[in-house]
């Protein structure tokens, strides 16, 4: 047990190690610094020029928000039809079928939204070719996405009183061809060479040690596994994810893919704070979404260590709970995977959360609800700074002051907005669980009860916060579910990247004020505390009665 504990904190602060300098050189990127990536400067402005695009060209939050409304609405007509058409086209070596249009309208969502919702089986629903030119594709744009709207974040509190945000379409470019393709490239070879399949032959004929006979599906998976994690994806090539044993062969690729999904939006945190030269702030929300991560992951970490006591009962001394959980890997690892993938929405498992105990499915579920404890790609920092501006706000009331952040004051406008984000994550989930609750569950739920409940509860948590992971135990890949959480994720994901943009906006162009004795210090330990008090809260209020209905009840059941 200590030999699992010892490789969980490797992961961790390896993790940590990389995500530090990583966001100074993410900072530099974005603020035109010099760097060692700038022989990439003809390939960027071939693209530039080949797309109609003036990097030089200066948008302000509408703007932004337009062209990224607008490309992504390209790219969702385009994965919607490739998948509808998959059977026709070429690299199918393993003769898969086209999608059907409720499962298409699905998937295109799912991995447009960096969602990665699957209702298909990986290798058996897609083919080469659209898992290559849908599915990773998708992965990496839906990624950048969400980093060039954070970017606009970093321009608006950088400098004094400007409209001037910077340029989408550079923001997003480089993201790719600065951040995502190199990390990406490199990952992929450590995975080739560790046993994930890199090629494009169909299945193999293997005998087992029982001497059976099994087809095994392989492919070029290797790149996509990278994108995956890279960008907190989270879909698998392989049905069961990063529980396959050729998605994830070994303990060492299982640190490599934890320590992948979460360097990028730890890094982000620390390039915030690098890009508007307030480095105490940006150690601030680090230290803030950490300790809002160990509430989650000890809970989980022991419920999941300390075993199932219905065995105990029986006499079965379970000293922790295996069900759903990959032996390669162990409990330390699968718990602390389970924490990590919730809370960072990327959605990929290398254990089935189905299987979790009760206090580690509450967890999970925690962990989409609040969404903002590192968080996704950009997003994550995006989500916390509502919950910022609305402590801002509180803190401004207490002690009888004009909020204000960063020299700007906070209003009205900026707080009806801020309110609107923070609540309209829950009115998605908690209405749409309702909905499904209410409607004839026939072949929907494998585990009725408590557990049932929890299962439709993360589901539409998932896709609202664009996670993507699941309790598997959910019959989904039918017109119901894909239609109901297509349109849950489009909204999850969209309305939450406006909102906070929006009020950046706003704030940036009003006007500044220096800061002075009397200013609110948002980058203190006391300001912090104020800030996890204010996400927790919310969270609890807005999610504490679902929670009762099903994993807490289900807890209680148990023991």
């Amino acid at each position: 047990m200590n030999s699992e504990m010892t490789g969980v904190l490797a992961t961790f602060l390896i993790t940590l190690l990389i995500a530090f300098p990583l966001g100074k050189y993410i900072a530099s990127v974005f603020s035109g610094a010099p760097t060692f990536t700038d022989f990439l400067h003809p390939f960027e402005r071939f693209l530039y020029r080949i797309c109609g695009i003036d990097p030089n060209k200066e948008m302000n939050w509408k703007q932004h928000m337009v062209a990224l409304l607008t490309i992504n609405l390209v790219w969702l007509i385009y994965a919607f039809f490739v998948l509808l058409f998959q059977s026709h086209l070429p690299l199918n070596p393993d003769g898969n079928a086209n999608m059907t249009p409720d499962l298409a309208f699905n998937t295109s969502i799912s991995f447009l939204v960096n969602c990665n919702l699957q209702h298909y089986s990986g290798e058996s629903g897609l083919t080469y070719l659209t898992q290559l030119i849908v599915i990773t594709f998708l992965q990496f744009v839906s990624a950048a996405t969400g980093v060039a709207a954070v970017a606009v974040l970093f321009k608006a509190f950088a400098g004094k009183t400007t409209e001037k945000l910077g340029n989408f379409f550079v923001f997003f470019i480089k993201t790719i061809t600065r951040l995502l393709l190199p990390l990406a490239v490199i990952m992929a070879i450590i995975l080739a060479f560790s046993g994930t399949p890199a090629s494009l032959d169909g299945k193999d004929t293997i005998t087992t040690l029982q001497g059976d006979t099994v087809q095994v599906s392989r492919g070029p998976a290797a790149g996509m596994i990278a994108i995956k994690h890279l960008g907190t994806n989270g879909g698998g090539w392989f049905g069961t994810n990063s529980a396959h044993p050729l998605e994830n062969p070994s303990y060492f690729t299982n640190m490599v893919e934890a320590i992948a999904q979460c360097i990028l939006p730890m890094a982000l945190v620390f390039a915030f704070g690098f890009f508007i030269n307030r480095r105490k702030l940006g150690y601030a929300i680090f230290g803030v979404m950490t300790i809002g991560m160990l509430t989650l992951m000890i809970p989980n970490m022991l419920s999941e260590l300390g075993g199932n006591p219905a065995l105990a009962k029986i006499g079965l001394h379970d000293h922790s709970a295996m069900e759903g959980k990959e032996v390669r890997f162990g409990v330390a690892a699968s718990a602390y995977w389970q924490v990590m993938t919730t809370i960072i929405s990327t959605g990929s498992v290398n254990s089935m959360h189905d299987s979790s105990m009760p206090l580690s499915g509450a967890m999970q579920l925690l962990g989409m609800m609040i969404n903002c404890f590192y968080g996704g790609k950009g997003v994550g920092l995006l989500n916390y700074f509502i919950f910022l501006i609305i402590a801002v706000f509180i803190s401004g009331l207490m002690v009888g002051r004009t909020p204000e952040f960063m020299g700007r004051k906070v209003e009205a406008k900026e707080m009806k907005i801020a309110a609107i984000i923070a609540l309209f994550h829950p009115f998605l989930v908690l209405v749409s669980t309702a909905i499904a609750a209410y409607y004839p569950q026939a072949g929907w739920l494998n585990n009725p009860g408590h557990h049932g409940f929890s299962e439709m509860l993360y589901e539409y948590t998932s896709a609202s916060a664009n996670n993507g992971s699941g309790f598997e135990g959910l019959g989904d890949n039918n017109i119901f579910w894909n239609i109901s959480t297509g349109m849950v994720m489009l909204l999850g994901r969209f309305l939450p990247i406006i909102g906070p943009v929006a009020i950046a906006g706003i704030l940036a162009g009003k006007k500044y004020t220096p800061e002075s004795a009397g200013t609110l210090q948002t980058d203190t330990a006391t300001f912090g505390i104020m800030t996890y008090a204010v996400i927790m809260i919310v969270a609890a209020l807005a999610f504490f009665p679902a929670l009762t209905l099903g994993p807490i009840a289900e807890f209680f059941q148990l023991y």
